[in-house]
This record gives C-alpha cells, structure tokens and sequence, in this order.
C-alpha cells in the first residue's frame, strides 16, 4: 500500500469515529454569522509538498479562515518587511485570551505574539507600510498558493464581524496610545477583519499551508520565506497557534497548528504534509473540539509528531 492510500484510509477512520460521536462545544456565538454554524459538520484534508491533496467529509466546504488567516499575514510580514516586525511584536505564549485588554496594558502596548488578537492588529499595521491593500495582498497570495483563483472575501462574516468589534477596537485604541500602531485604528481593523473572512476549504487552506510545510518555498518552486524564518513561524505555531490552550495542543496533537474560531485548524508535518480541519463546535478556548480530536488521533496513529 502506497503513503498516499495507508494516510486515506487513516483519514477515513477518523472522520467515522468522529462521525459516531455527539457534536461537542459551541459555535462563536459573538459573531453573529458564525453562530448560525451546526457544530456537528466536519471535514478534513491533507496536502503534500507537491500539492496533491486527500480529503474525508466536507474537506471542500469553504469557511471563513478567522484566525487561521494570521499565520499568512505572519508570513507576508516577514517576506515583505524583514526581522523588524520582531520590534512590534513579541515571540511567547500568551497564557490569556486572544483578546486579552490586561495583558496588552501589562506590557506596554507590544502584544505577547502574532496569533493573538492584538498582535494579528501588529502585524497587520506593519503590512499597511508595505501596501494600502494588505487584506488583498492575503487573498491574491491564497489564490495562488490554493489554486484556487476564485477564492474570496465572505462580505457577510466581514460585516458580521465589523459590527461587534468593540474590543478589538479597544486593543487597537490601547496599541496606539502606547505607540505600537502607525496608522488609523479604523483602517488597521479594516483589513484585519477582512483577512479573516477570507473563505477557503479544507483542501485549499492545507495547499495554501504548503508555504511553510517546504521550509518557505511557494507552490510554484519560488523561496518567500528563508528556511530560518519558516522554522520561526513554525516554533509560533506550535508554542502560540492554540491561544492560552497551545500546552494542551502541543501535549495532544504534536504539531505546529493555528486555530479560528470559525472551527478551522491548520496543522503542519515540516517536510511532510499540510493539514486542515474543520468542525465549528468549539471549547472554551476557541479551538474546534472535533478538530482537535481528529489531530490527535492522526498524530497517535501515523507517529507524524515534532516530538
């Protein structure tokens, strides 16, 4: 039996067994949208360096990407604006909420990472030096990288979100009194809450993942990223990628991974595979409690962990 059919079948006794079980968690009742989601849907793909791709359940249902979306936003940053992100934007677990008020105001305005809340707000003003159109710049990169040229912005997850963004507008606000933002809050949300309506599959966000599954190399042959930096957001995915719960994603799954409240998690076996799953029921750490089932068994069955 061939890699690609023992992983198929491996897949396919995942999304049985979490097909068997009672739909756990809660879909993100704050987004308005995102809460009209039926928590028992699932699917699941796996892409190879070369982009070949294998799929269980609604692995091409596309989904708004939410936070998933941070990762390629870390990966444009560092392409485009070099190791002076690093000056805006801190390296380490966060240990609170995404959208953690305190914890900004503790330390003076510089976001303990790019996958929370504050520090997607860093990252995104950093991009706004780069282009006017940075949420663009995201969807054009995804469209080449998913070949998936039709790939686009949900408008309706977008304005959703624009109309209950109070706090991030807070952790904005606070970014810039202490300095940490050059550009206007209301334009900096703009795009930040744009990127993460970008709608993509299964399938497309694990051949977009590529990126940094081949060490920084593009679908198409071409390096974005040193090997150094893809290692580096590799290490943030693995350490920060699950919020306050990215311990018990490490202790579980064994992967780098960045989760969305929408119930998307993207997981990378460095060298290997690409991986994306989707499930909108979520723990109380926002993280897809079917997804990160699912990684853990595909972890525990093929011994494809960092450890």
């Amino acid at each position: 039996m061939n890699d690609t059919a023992a992983l198929y079948g491996t897949l396919r006794r995942i999304a049985e067994t979490v097909g068997r079980a009672e739909p756990a968690g809660r879909v993100a009742h704050y987004i308005p949208v995102l809460a009209e989601a039926d928590p028992a849907r699932f699917g699941m793909a796996l892409a190879f360096p070369d982009g070949e791709t294998i799929g269980v359940g609604e692995w091409r249902h596309r989904f708004s990407i939410q936070s998933i979306s941070k990762v390629f936003a870390l990966v444009l940053a560092l392409a485009h604006r070099g190791e002076h992100l690093w000056t805006r934007v801190g390296r380490e677990p966060s240990g609170n909420p995404f959208n953690s008020l305190v914890q900004l105001e503790y330390e003076q305005g510089i976001p303990r990472n790019p996958f929370i809340n504050a520090g997607a707000l860093a990252v995104t003003d950093e991009l706004l030096d780069h282009t006017d159109q940075p949420c663009e710049l995201m969807r054009d990169f995804l469209r080449e990288e998913s070949g998936a040229p039709d790939l686009d912005f949900d408008q309706r997850v977008a304005d959703s979100e624009a109309a209950h963004i109070d706090r991030n507008a807070a952790l904005g606000h606070l970014m810039a009194d202490y300095g940490n933002l050059r550009h206007p809050v209301p334009q900096v949300l703009h795009h930040y809450v744009r990127q993460c309506a970008v709608e993509m599959s299964c399938e497309e966000v694990a051949r977009a993942g590529g990126v940094v599954t081949r060490h920084g190399l593009r679908a198409d042959g071409s390096r974005l990223l040193s090997r150094g930096d893809a290692k580096r957001v590799n290490a943030i995915m693995l350490t920060c990628g699950a919020y306050d719960a990215a311990g018990e994603f490490a202790f579980r799954v064994g992967l780098p991974g960045k989760s969305g409240v929408s119930g998307g998690i993207m997981a990378v076996v460095p060298g290997r595979y690409t991986l994306c799953v989707w499930s909108p029921g979520l723990d109380r750490r926002g993280n897809s409690v079917a997804g990160m089932d699912a990684l853990d068994r595909f972890t525990t069955e093929t011994g494809c962990s960092v450890f």
